[in-house]
Formats: C-alpha cells, sequence, structure tokens
C-alpha cells in the first residue's frame, strides 16, 4: 500500500506546517496496528498535510497512498481515512489550482468507494456512501450501488448516510434527468416500516430536493418520530463515554454535540426548511418540550441558527429555552445560556427564568477562568444584556464584592437609566484603577464606558486622574485614552474643567476623538474645525481615521462647511466606510442630497454593515431624511436579518451574536427615523 512512497521528493513539498519530510511517518502511521500511533497520525494529517481545510501540494501527494490504505481490510480505522479523502477531494475547486488537482485526483479512482460501500466494517460503509455520490461522475452507476445497499443494508448508522447520499444525489443530478427516482427511494424511506432516524433523515433530504413530496402534518410526523427515537436511544445501552487520546482529531470529536446524529438530522431539517419559519419555530417548540434533554438540547443549539438569520418567531422558544436553565444536564443548561447570551433584547421572555438562576445561584454570577481575569457569569450576562432592570441590583451586589469582574462595565449600557444606581460604586472601582498599571486597559475601559452611557458628570475628578496619570509607554495607553475623551464627550458642558485637557490632545493620535468631545464641551467649531479638516484630508492616515473625521464634520453641520471639497473628494474613495461617512458628513453639512444618494444607495445594497450608519445618518436630517426612506421601510419589511443571507450564510463578520445585536439596531434606528422626532418606537424583532 505503500509502494513509491520513498520515490517522492517530499522534502521538496510543502504542508501547513512547512517541509513535507515528516509525511511518509504519517501515512504509515495511519496503518499501524498501536491505536496511540494512529490516533497521532491523524492528528498529524489533519494538523499540517490538511490544516483547517486549504491544499498544499503535499495533500495531493498523499491522495494515492490514502485510496491504498482505504482499501486495505487489515487497517483499521479506515473510516476516518475515507472521511479524510472525503474533505481533500471536497474543497471548492474555486479554492485554486491545487485544490482543483487534489479533488480530480480523488475522482479518478472513485470506483474504489463503490467497493468500499459493500466493506465488512460499517463505518467504512458510511463514510463510502457519501464518497460515492460525491466523487464517482456516472449517476446512473452510482443510483444502482445505492439503490442496492439500501435493500441489503441492516446497519441504522449506514442507512441514514445512505439517504444523505440519495438527498445529495438529487440535488446534484436534479437537471440531468436520474433526480426522479432518488425522490421515490427517498419518499419511500421516510415512511414505514423503517426506523425513525432513518425515516428523518429521508424527510431532510425530501424537504431540500423535494418539498412537495413532504407530508402535510410534517411538524407533528417529525416531533414524534424525535421522540420515538429517543425511546430507542434510552432503551438501547450506550457505552460509557471514553476520553480517547488526548489529540487534535480526538478532541474535534469530544467537542461533538454528545447525540451528533440527532444533531446533523435535525440540522439537514431545518436548512432544507429555510424560509419556513412557523415551521421551524414549532419543530423547535416540539423539540424543546421534549422528555429527552439530549433533544432539548440540539433544539437549543438550532434556534440558534434560526435567530441569527430570521427576524420573527423567537418569543415562544426562547420562553421554552428558559425553561432549561439549571437543568440537571449541564450540558443543556450551558446551551440554553449560551445561545440566551447571543440574543440580546430578544432573550427578555426567558428573563424571569434568569433572574431566579442569579438570585438562588449567586456562585453563577462570576466565571473563573483557567486563563485571564474572573468574568461576568452567563446568565447575569445575559440578564443585562437583554435589559432587564432587575440585573441591576444584583450588579450592585457583583460591585460591592471582593471579586469583580473586569467585563461588568460592559453589560451596564444595556440597562439605560436603570443602571444609573450602579454610578457611584463603577467611579469608586474606576478610581481604584492605578493610572501606570499595566492592566489598566482592560480594567478601566469597561468602566470607562458604562460612565459614557451614564453620562455620569460626578465620575469627572476620576476621569481626569485617570487621564493625566498614564505615563507615555503605559500598554494600551491609547485605547484607554480614548475612553476617558469619550467620556468627557457625554458629560458635555459639565467637563469644561477638561477643556485644557482635550486641547492638549488635538496633536496627537487621539486628536479626531479630542475634537469631538471638545466639541460636545464646548459647542465651538472653530476651536475644532482646524483639526477635523487636517484629519480628514491627511492621505498617511487610515481609512478609519479619516472617516472618524468626517463623521465628526457631519455632525457640525454647517460650521463644516469650509470641509466641503474634501469630503466631497471623499465620497469618491475606495475604502466603503470613508465613502458613506463622507456622504452622510456632506449631505448633514451642505442640505443637499442629490450628490451623494448613489454613494448611499449603492453602499446599501452592496456592504449591508453600514446600513445602521446611512440609517442613523437619515434619523438625524429628520423630514429632510425623506430621499432614503424607502430604503429604511423595505429593511423593516425584510424577514431576513440584514447581516445574513441565505442559509444563514453571514455576509460579514458578525461573531458571538453581534451580528443579531448589530441587527436589532438597524431595525430600531430605521423605525425612529421614519417614526420622527419624539414618536413613540415599537420593539424590535
Amino acid at each position: 500500500m505503500f509502494r513509491g512512497i520513498d520515490e517522492v521528493d517530499w522534502a521538496s513539498l510543502r504542508h501547513a506546517q512547512g517541509s513535507a519530510e515528516d509525511v511518509p511517518r504519517l501515512l504509515r502511521g495511519l496503518a499501524s496496528p498501536d491505536p496511540a500511533e494512529r490516533a497521532s497520525a491523524l492528528d498529524g494529517m489533519y494538523g499540517a498535510v490538511h490544516h483547517q481545510g486549504p491544499v498544499h501540494d503535499a495533500t495531493l501527494a498523499c491522495v494515492p497512498f490514502l485510496l491504498a490504505l482505504a482499501v486495505r481490510e487489515e487497517v483499521p480505522d479506515r473510516a476516518e481515512v475515507v472521511e479524510l479523502l472525503v474533505s481533500i477531494g471536497g474543497i471548492d475547486a474555486g479554492s485554486g489550482e491545487l485544490a482543483a488537482r487534489a479533488r480530480a485526483a480523488v475522482r479518478a479512482d472513485a470506483e474504489v468507494f463503490v467497493g468500499l460501500c459493500g466493506d465488512a466494517d460499517a463505518g467504512v460503509r458510511r463514510a463510502a456512501a457519501g464518497a460515492l455520490v460525491r466523487f464517482l461522475g456516472r449517476p446512473a452507476r452510482v443510483l444502482a450501488v445505492l439503490r442496492e445497499r439500501i435493500g441489503v443494508e441492516r446497519d441504522d448508522g449506514v442507512l441514514i448516510a445512505l439517504a444523505e447520499a440519495l438527498g445529495v444525489f438529487a440535488q446534484r443530478y436534479r437537471t440531468a434527468g436520474h433526480a426522479a427516482e432518488a425522490v421515490r427511494l427517498l419518499a419511500e424511506l421516510s415512511g414505514p416500516p423503517y426506523g425513525p432516524a432513518l425515516r428523518l433523515a429521508a424527510l431532510g433530504r425530501l424537504a431540500a430536493c423535494a418539498p412537495e413530496r413532504l407530508p402535510a402534518d410534517l411538524v407533528p410526523v417529525v416531533v414524534r418520530l424525535l421522540r420515538d427515537r429517543s425511546g430507542q436511544r434510552a432503551r438501547s445501552a450506550p457505552a460509557s463515554d471514553c476520553p480517547g487520546p488526548d489529540t487534535l482529531a480526538g478532541r474535534l470529536r469530544r467537542l461533538r454535540p454528545s447525540d451528533e446524529e440527532g444533531s446533523q438530522l435535525l440540522r439537514t431539517l431545518h436548512s432544507a426548511l429555510g424560509g419556513r419559519v412557523a415551521d421551524r419555530v414549532a419543530l423547535l417548540c416540539g423539540q424543546l418540550t421534549s422528555p429527552d434533554p439530549l433533544d432539548r438540547c440540539n433544539a437549543v443549539w438550532m434556534s440558534a441558527g434560526l435567530f441569527r438569520e430570521w427576524r420573527t418567531g423567537h418569543e415562544e422558544p426562547v420562553t421554552l429555552m428558559g425553561n432549561q436553565l439549571g437543568a440537571e444536564e449541564g450540558r443543556l443548561h450551558d446551551a440554553a445560556v449560551a445561545v440566551l447570551l447571543e440574543l440580546f433584547e430578544l432573550a427578555r421572555p426567558a428573563a424571569d427564568r434568569l433572574h431566579t438562576l442569579v438570585t438562588y445561584r449567586p456562585e453563577l454570577r462570576i466565571r473563573h477562568r483557567e486563563r485571564g481575569g474572573p468574568a461576568l457569569g452567563g446568565p447575569l450576562k445575559a440578564l443585562a444584556r437583554a435589559g432587564d432592570a432587575r440585573a441591576a441590583p444584583v450588579l450592585a451586589e457583583v460591585l460591592a464584592g471582593p471579586v469583580v469582574p473586569h467585563d461588568l462595565g460592559l453589560v451596564v449600557p444595556h440597562l439605560g437609566r436603570a443602571a444609573a444606581p450602579l454610578a457611584p460604586a463603577l467611579r469608586r472601582r474606576l478610581a481604584q484603577v492605578p493610572p501606570d498599571d499595566p492592566g489598566a486597559r482592560g480594567r478601566a475601559v469597561p468602566l470607562l464606558s458604562a460612565l459614557t452611557a451614564l453620562g455620569d458628570t460626578e465620575s469627572l475628578p476620576v476621569v481626569l486622574r485617570l487621564l493625566r496619570g498614564m505615563p507615555e509607554e503605559l500598554p494600551g495607553r491609547d485605547a484607554v485614552t480614548g475612553a476617558a475623551v469619550r467620556a468627557l464627550g457625554a458629560f458635555g458642558s459639565a467637563a469644561r474643567e477638561a477643556i485644557p485637557d482635550l486641547r492638549g490632545l488635538l496633536a496627537t493620535d487621539c486628536a479626531v476623538a479630542a475634537a469631538d468631545a471638545l466639541w460636545s464641551v464646548t459647542g465651538e467649531a472653530d476651536a475644532v474645525l482646524p483639526v477635523l479638516l487636517r484629519e480628514s484630508a491627511d492621505s498617511r492616515s487610515s481609512p478609519h481615521r479619516r472617516a472618524a473625521a468626517a463623521d465628526v464634520l457631519g455632525r457640525l453641520g454647517p460650521a463644516a462647511r469650509p470641509g466641503l471639497p474634501e469630503l466631497r473628494r471623499m465620497t469618491g474613495s475606495g475604502d466603503v466606510w470613508e465613502r458613506v461617512t463622507a456622504a452622510c458628513a456632506l449631505w448633514r453639512t451642505a442640505g443637499e442630497p442629490e450628490e451623494v444618494l448613489p454613494v448611499l444607495r449603492s453602499a446599501w445594497a452592496e456592504h449591508p454593515r453600514t446600513r445602521t450608519a446611512i440609517a442613523g445618518c437619515v434619523a438625524a436630517l429628520g423630514p429632510a431624511g425623506a430621499p432614503l426612506h424607502d430604503l429604511l421601510r423595505a429593511e423593516l419589511a425584510s424577514p431576513r436579518r440584514h447581516l445574513t443571507g441565505p442559509g444563514g450564510r453571514h455576509l460579514t463578520a458578525a461573531p458571538g451574536g453581534h451580528g443579531i445585536h448589530a441587527d436589532l439596531g438597524l431595525v430600531r434606528v430605521c423605525r425612529e427615523a421614519l417614526a420622527g422626532p419624539g414618536a413613540p418606537v415599537g420593539a424590535t424583532g
């Protein structure tokens, strides 16, 4: 199986970690009789030869040897070798020439997967089913093999893999005349006498390739099948979990859901249902009321995908998710907390449960991490992010305790005026941060953010103490200075004592933030206009900094008219944020929308992350913003969140639930702009 391996010039090839000289050892390790050596070799293959997806020249050179390993019955763990081949050959050919060549290499010998579909090892058969349909380019042959295997297969896991393969086949050959038989087989597998797991797999694939073949009462059928499947699983005697070797592949396996099969079945179905939000919500509610905690845990994670993509249907699932808090099953409780953290104000239906949890289980208020300082506990953080006023007294207790999480200040802005009683304690905590503390950034910035949101003018002395006392060489000094300057700007005319300090910063890297704050404190445009004009015209500066200067010019309004030539130039910038910010500033300063509307409409359509800034500009203009009201109305009418595309695909990076938070902010601003000043604004969804 390793014939020719020593004739390859591995030293001249590369993988993710450098020279590929170690690849022959890894390939031989995959065939070792020692389980630990096999696990280590697989770890090396995923960690270097096929690290996080990209194909290297060493990856391509491995394909013939991996195919040879896959067909040797004496080699243990061949299923993982087949899975590795599927991963290597499945990389999008658009990823480069090597990826296209790797796919072609796997396809050239794809006939081996026909034999592997009948292998004695069920794991190999399961992996081979997916490989067959993806790489063997003879649809009639593929369909015949799948039909034959369905007729003789007795392993439930392999039957599910065969149903998945039929679904992929039906979608791949939809226009080639081969799909009808695959759909017929799926419809047959979706009903009695087949078992619940196989029927669920078939229904999920039917939803994607032939939704017209789904039963009219799809949701009740799926919920019943889920509970039947749970009952079967409970009656079987599961083997105890073995920790396995501490390798990359082993750790990835342990990160999978405890009911990986159930999770995948539901993920397939939810993905296929797509915009049928009412059906998906009903399905989630059925799962979340299941007697099986694993079904409920799967539902919690499925709900996160629904909420990230769609703006409606959250209230009942969130209420039911709240019922999972404090569950004896730690994995279920942790999943519910993790998803509720993403939801911000959408988590309000679960607020009563969150409040009960942080009230009666104070040990959950602070999370002590192995690395880094203490952090706010998930339930309390979720309650505060939901904007629930009951979080404020609990945060006050935490602030009065001996250990205060450094990120506590970051949740305060979500509480609005309900957090006002926290101001004295936040002030005291900020006063305890030494200006020369190397960790001042992590400690001070969240506190300054909280005091800024509260507009706490009484904290002026401690803010100035920090601003004036930091040494030049302090790590993170600019971040602390920026946060302090924003606080001074929020204090407005009450911060007049800080005017000399702000003037002194006008020649530093914090010039734009200082000019913004100075304008807020003094209202004197002449004091800041030269600085903003300089910063917006500085070609050596970053687009972000020029955009920040343009933003402040826009807030100056007509007083910034000397900056109109530069703002007009910036609307042609190659950086979208510089373009949009300059266009908004130009509109607010000159009051003439005609020349900026094409810029703003183009950015709105092509760069969704700019929409909140554009809507904010429209809101600030009041009735004068009417030329873009059509965009805002269309946004409010859209059921999909603005940072996701079809299938939940993120149109731009939005990690940690901040895509939901950003979307809620956009909806709120759009409603405010259309309602006009002083009009009541409805809740966001």
